[in-house]
């Protein structure tokens, strides 16, 4: 098994010190600070997985999964909204190369969007008649293009799929076509900006619309070979996991004041926490060292379905030691962690957020 690293390995401490001292601020107007941004923009992380061609870093997957994990670690909405948003970037390898170059020409191309498939596309001459709305795109206040699922119809009739079902294929669109509507009111993950939008009776030429499936890739490339599925999985996760990295370092302090500040607490009590600080951050990382040599055990052979299956049972177990281990400590934290206004609670309300995320909840 590999060598664990902390996070904090992957990123210069004046990026970390940017990122944490303006996440309050973030917070408080629901989306990254400009200063956030910025570095983003600066070291291209929402390109991370845009086709190099178009100027994006194509990032393989055992790496970007270490580096979105390090961002996450140094805080949760900025982590967040760059693996939504360069994972939206990725989407580059199969749209279509008359459109593709025009959407990464901006040095501050962003992609955002939403895999629910809650809109129509009704077929016309040249393209597709766009309508409907969608909830919780993260980044979406920074995206300069929008990917939105629809369900096909051909007039009145829904279009099927090979396998009868619906056929449900998704679009990008600029970000002026699309109406903003506010809608993020949860605890955690303030600054994602994860609001929902919606378009209507939106005219859009048919090479808008691309397929997510290696075999409709028109960039070779084993990025673009790789199953979504696992990459959203994998991705998602690390996530969890630098956040709760986050809190397992936020931690020691507080224990320690507790252990100094409060009567109550013995010997024995310290002990206790001691304990438990020293075996979570054990089993978390055990946890992140299978998780990290089963992505890059599928990113060998990505064809191999028992592999890639290794990948999602990886992926959920580490959502789900990464919710345990904080919940464990959390209560040792005392009113501290309690407390809106502290980085720690800011911290364990982000990962309780995140954590609600559909392809995390189940273990199986």
């Amino acid at each position: 098994m590999e060598q664990i690293q902390h996070p904090s390995t992957l990123l210069q401490p004046a990026w970390v010190d940017t990122i944490r001292k303006y996440a309050p601020e973030a917070e408080q107007s629901g989306k990254l600070h400009p200063a956030q941004l910025q570095l983003v923009y600066d070291q291209q992380w929402f390109n991370l997985l845009s086709p190099r061609q178009y100027g994006g870093l194509e990032t393989p997957l055992p790496q970007l999964i270490k580096t979105e994990e390090a961002l996450a670690w140094a805080d949760g909405s900025l982590g967040w909204v760059v693996t939504l948003c360069c994972g939206a970037g990725w989407f580059g390898g199969f749209i279509a190369p008359g459109v593709a170059p025009k959407i990464y020409a901006d040095e501050e191309a962003c992609l955002a969007g939403s895999g629910a498939p809650t809109g129509t596309a009704t077929i016309t001459g040249d393209g597709y008649i766009i309508n409907g709305s969608w909830k919780y795109a993260s980044g979406v206040h920074h995206a300069t293009y929008i990917t939105v699922n629809c369900q096909i119809m051909d007039g009145q009739n829904p279009v099927l799929d090979t396998d009868g079902s619906p056929l449900i294929l998704p679009f990008v669109l600029n970000r002026q076509d699309v109406q903003l509507i506010s809608g993020w009111k949860y605890i955690g993950m303030v600054a994602t900006g994860s609001d929902a939008y919606a378009v209507k009776n939106l005219h859009v030429n048919s090479n808008r619309c691309f397929k997510i499936d290696p075999a409709a890739a028109v960039i070779d490339s084993a990025l673009y070979s790789y199953p979504f599925m696992q990459l959203a999985e994998a991705t998602l996760a690390a996530n969890l996991s630098g956040m709760a990295v986050h809190f397992l370092d936020l931690c020691k302090p507080a224990l320690e004041f507790k252990a100094t500040n409060i009567r109550r607490v013995n010997a024995a009590n310290v002990l206790v926490m001691d304990e438990a600080l020293q075996s979570a951050t054990a089993l978390l990382n055990q946890v992140r060292a299978t998780f990290f040599e089963a992505v890059e055990a599928s990113w060998q052979d990505p064809l191999n379905e028992k592999l890639l299956g290794a990948v999602s049972a990886a992926s959920r177990m580490l959502a789900k030691i990464s919710r345990e281990c904080v919940d464990e400590l959390f209560p040792f934290c005392g009113l501290l962690a309690a407390s809106p206004d502290t980085e720690i609670n800011r911290v364990w309300r982000d990962l309780h957020t995140a954590s609600q995320h559909s392809l995390l909840t189940f273990l199986d």
